[in-house]
């Protein structure tokens, strides 16, 4: 899609945080199911119903969570087709500079000069017209299928134990081992991207995790 395209998403195919939010939320729903085994009495028919479960589930949530982002993408395209035909209709200069204020963010509206909302809407003018309808592109697809992949494959590096080895007991403690690490990495990550204490976010997501997963085994989940 052309860069001048007035309705084009700003979505980016996932952002860092966006990235981090999916494969936790892919990590917390398998942690659920591999939590609920009881080591004690589980045979390797419980644990293939286990593992066909936390599979199911993240399948289904994955797809859940990509189609909530194309809608997402809809509906951003939809208020920038809808701003763009405002500025374009706007009476004059005066009207424009409404228009562009309501579309842009506050603080950047804020710092504006009238000769840039001029400039602004002069270019906006010069823009082809746009579509009557808003479509999905190539870039909302390929990140639908980003959200997808993040949600599902966080299965794997929690299931992977039960797969290799024959005792449930060990498979566990190296299972609950591996989502502790991942949800520690989780957590340094959007420390680092919030610029604020990531040891600190890194022990508060594990402390997150095991208390999530522990509320949804309690509710049923």
């Amino acid at each position: 899609m052309p860069p001048t395209d007035p309705i084009q998403s700003s979505k980016r195919v996932l952002t860092p945080n966006e990235r981090i939010s999916e494969i936790l939320f892919g990590l917390i729903m398998v942690t659920t199911f591999t939590g609920s085994l009881s080591v004690a009495t589980a045979g390797r028919d419980d644990v293939r119903a286990m593992l066909i479960g936390a599979v199911g589930c993240n399948l289904a949530w994955g797809i859940i969570d990509a189609i909530l982002y194309l809608m997402g993408c809809l509906a951003e395209k939809g208020h920038n087709l809808r701003s763009f035909r405002k500025v374009r209709s706007a009476a004059d200069h005066a009207a424009a500079r409404l228009a562009i204020s309501g579309a842009l963010p506050p603080l950047v509206a804020s710092v504006l000069q009238p000769e840039e909302f001029k400039a602004i809407h002069e270019r906006l003018l010069q823009l082809p017209e746009p579509p009557r309808f808003v479509r999905l592109s190539k870039e909302d697809w390929i990140g639908a299928l980003g959200v997808f992949l993040l949600v599902f494959l966080a299965t794997f590096p929690v299931v992977i134990p039960f797969l290799l080895m024959q005792s449930a007991t060990p498979a566990l403690r190296v299972s609950n081992t591996i989502a502790v690490v991942m949800l520690f990495v989780l957590g340094y990550a959007f420390g680092r991207g919030v610029g604020h204490r990531p040891w600190l976010y890194a022990v508060s997501m594990v402390v997150l995790g095991v208390v999530l997963v522990a509320l949804t085994i309690a509710l049923g989940g």
